[in-house]
């Protein structure tokens, strides 16, 4: 009898524990998060809500989920929208979900009129992604610089800068990134501090 209540206990509890919602990462915001960003908490925590409801919004449409590939990245409002649609009109239908988002300034069309993107292409993209931001991370000339502070994102061998910076910043951001090997095109989606 002990025995059974203690195993019921053991389950009760194991049951709570396995239901218990799993903390966002994005969600939860450090004191570090802050300290290496320029954005204000509720800024970064609207970005972050931004691509949150538009994947929501575009993955709910079965046609988008099946025969796109789509990438959603907003820094202070500016959302940049990467990846590819077959249709003009599945691009079109993207774009027009996107835009009436909550809090969405501006809208950065990229998305390219193809089938989606193959998996050693998105893996290559991956790749190169980190090599840029490991690279970011050997900056020391700028003051106040904080690599943190810059959103890489690569598609189709094209990276896209994003992020709230100075002038300076930004040319030494440019120049580190066009070093790093198998970049095709660098496109900046910079805000300017200065």
């Amino acid at each position: 009898m002990k025995t059974s209540f203690l195993l019921i206990i053991l389950l009760t509890n194991f049951g709570i524990i396995a239901c218990a919602p799993v903390a966002n990462k994005k969600t939860t915001l450090t004191a570090q998060d802050l300290a290496q960003d320029r954005r204000t908490r509720e800024i970064i925590l609207s970005d972050q809500e931004i691509e949150s409801d538009a994947y929501s919004e575009l993955y709910s449409d079965n046609k988008i989920k099946k025969l796109c590939h789509i990438n959603i990245n907003a820094y202070n409002g500016a959302t940049l929208i990467t990846g590819e649609a077959p249709t003009e009109e599945l691009k079109a239908k993207i774009i027009s979900l996107v835009q009436v988002i909550d809090n969405v300034k501006m809208v950065h069309d990229n998305i390219k009129i193809a089938k989606p993107s193959s998996q050693e292409s998105q893996s290559n993209d991956q790749f190169i992604t980190q090599t840029v931001k490991t690279a970011l991370k050997q900056i020391r000339t700028l003051p106040d610089f904080d690599p943190a502070m810059i959103k890489v994102v690569t598609e189709n061998g094209i990276v896209y800068l994003m992020g709230l910076v100075h002038r300076e910043e930004g040319t030494v951001v440019i120049n580190v990134t066009k070093l790093q090997p198998n970049i095709r095109q660098i496109i900046t989606v910079f805000e300017y501090a200065d």
